[in-house]
């Protein structure tokens, strides 16, 4: 359908080597992933064997160095999971957001101690940052570290975390001062879930993205060693920024090839499906829907693939990296209502495709910091 522009010759090879394993080891089993709503522990072996999460660590922790040249690989890898519909609960976390955190803050103690394992897939990260009643304004989150002695207490409760149940490390934001700029006094922690006091709850029930495990986490008077601390005290505000535009840009991509994938399947359903004794197909209203369709998703397309390119630069700015999210993911569930209704009654039973990525979508438009919040940020790219 719509030819990305941004690829060579080795992203290519890496995408038939991603596709062939998603159809081996992932597809034949998803369904029962979907209804056990996670995905099992053991399978992030074979991830870590196929050498995906490691491909920026350097090689002395396990990894093979590619470094910030990363980012085309890992973009191959989301789009190969929504075309073939498939979710791999906290695996993206792990590799885009958690591993980078220890790559650019960490000290040699703590990479020596966690990498490996985490490239391995032996041991697997998320990331803790929303609250029950902060939501999207991670500047007014509760949860709090205060020192005791040479040790940090933390005290608290995270909810969606993705990845939470199948975690063995969770990268913790908590507040440890107060001022009167709430993004100041933002700390990072790293949370072994062996802790005595850390405890996780349900894994919480999804309208979609069902295989992918969502938790609640709480900390209760957890102790935690100074060389538990990721980075500079007070600066984890500024870390997570960083990574954000990483973690918007990967929504913006996977919303892109889902708009893509819904096309492509109601093209090919529309011409096999009669009414009246004709396929919907020939129906110029199927036509013109249709049409609308392809004119906005080339209009995407054109939009990621300039933002990746320009991340891959280290030149996209966090309104930009906003943009993309917005139009994307606003774009996919635009195109997945048109497609769903297409498929008339059909698209409304779950063994049609197009009905679980109807509901697979709609997070696409709150996770990463809801739509709200991207248009405040790219209002204020505008001076306002």
């Amino acid at each position: 359908m719509t030819q990305s522009t941004i690829y060579q010759p080795e992203h290519d090879e890496f995408r038939a080597l991603i596709r062939s394993f998603l159809e081996r080891e992932v597809v034949p089993h998803f369904s029962e992933w979907e209804r056990a709503g996670l995905v099992p522990h053991e399978f992030y072996r074979k991830i870590g064997d196929l050498g995906y999460f490691g491909l920026r660590v350097p090689e002395e922790y396990g990894g093979s160095g590619l470094g910030d040249e990363v980012f085309l690989y890992t973009s191959v890898w989301v789009e190969e999971c929504s075309r073939a519909g498939v979710g791999l609960g906290g695996a993206q976390t792990h590799v885009n957001l958690v591993i980078p955190y220890f790559l650019k803050s960490g000290t040699e103690a703590q990479k020596q101690r966690w990498l490996p394992k985490m490239v391995s897939g032996e041991l697997m990260g998320s990331i803790a940052m929303s609250e029950p009643e902060t939501g999207s304004d991670l500047a007014g989150m509760a949860t709090r570290a205060h020192r005791v002695g040479d040790k940090w207490v933390l005290n608290g409760a995270k909810t969606f975390i993705t990845g939470g149940i199948n975690a063995d490390v969770v990268v913790v934001v908590a507040r440890t001062s107060d001022h009167e700029n709430r993004r100041d006094g933002l700390s990072l922690f790293v949370v072994d879930v062996t802790k005595p006091g850390f405890a996780k709850g349900r894994n919480l029930e999804k309208i979609g993205l069902k295989a992918n495990d969502t938790a609640e986490l709480f900390f209760d008077n957890v102790e935690l060693t100074a060389d538990e601390m990721l980075g500079e005290e007070g600066k984890a505000f500024s870390y997570l920024a960083q990574n954000l535009v990483q973690e918007r840009m990967g929504i913006a991509l996977g919303a892109q090839v889902a708009a893509e994938t819904a096309l492509r399947i109601t093209v090919d359903y529309v011409k096999q499906r009669k009414a009246f004794g004709t396929p919907i197909s020939s129906f110029q209203n199927t036509k013109f829907q249709l049409a609308s369709c392809r004119l906005e998703i080339a209009a995407g397309r054109a939009l990621v693939d300039e933002s990746m390119r320009k991340h891959a630069r280290g030149e996209l700015t966090a309104a930009e990296a906003s943009m993309a999210k917005v139009f994307c993911t606003e774009l996919q569930s635009k195109v997945i209502d048109i497609c769903l209704q297409l498929h008339g009654g059909y698209g409304f039973m779950t063994e049609y495709r197009i009905g679980r990525m109807y509901t697979d979508a709609r997070i696409s438009r709150i996770y990463g910091g809801t739509n709200e919040v991207q248009r405040g940020i790219i209002a204020k790219s505008l001076g306002l």
